[in-house]
């Protein structure tokens, strides 16, 4: 079995930072693809930014240039650097992960972290 869990959330006025964490545990052969995910209130969940098991990056748009996303493989580990906060980032954060355990290759979730950016 796979856990996520994610730390660092929080409450920032806006123009502060934050940087999120998230340890995968369990038995894992391989772990590839991680990203971050957010939920607004009343919103659909959605990609913020993914990476590449050798380290590529993709963010969406509204968070391009102002959030950082890396891993440490050697960890388990995936980070997301949030700076230049704005009040539409408020939102539940997920941390994602493409995992191979000694069963089925899968995406596991966290539990989410909740993220507040006040004006």
């Amino acid at each position: 079995q796979v856990q996520l869990v994610e730390s660092g959330g929080g409450s920032v006025q806006a123009g502060g930072s934050l940087t999120l964490s998230c340890v995968v545990e369990g038995t894992i052969l391989s772990l590839n693809d991680m990203g971050w995910y957010r939920q607004p209130p009343g919103e659909p969940r959605e990609l913020v930014a993914g990476i590449t098991k050798d380290g590529r990056t993709n963010y969406e748009q509204p968070v391009q240039g102002r959030f950082t996303i890396s891993r440490d493989n050697t960890k388990h580990m995936v980070f997301l650097h949030m700076s230049s906060l704005r009040p539409e980032d408020t939102a539940v954060y997920y941390c994602n992960a493409d995992v191979q355990t000694t069963g089925p290759r899968r995406f596991w979730w966290g539990q989410g972290t909740q993220v507040t950016v006040s004006p």
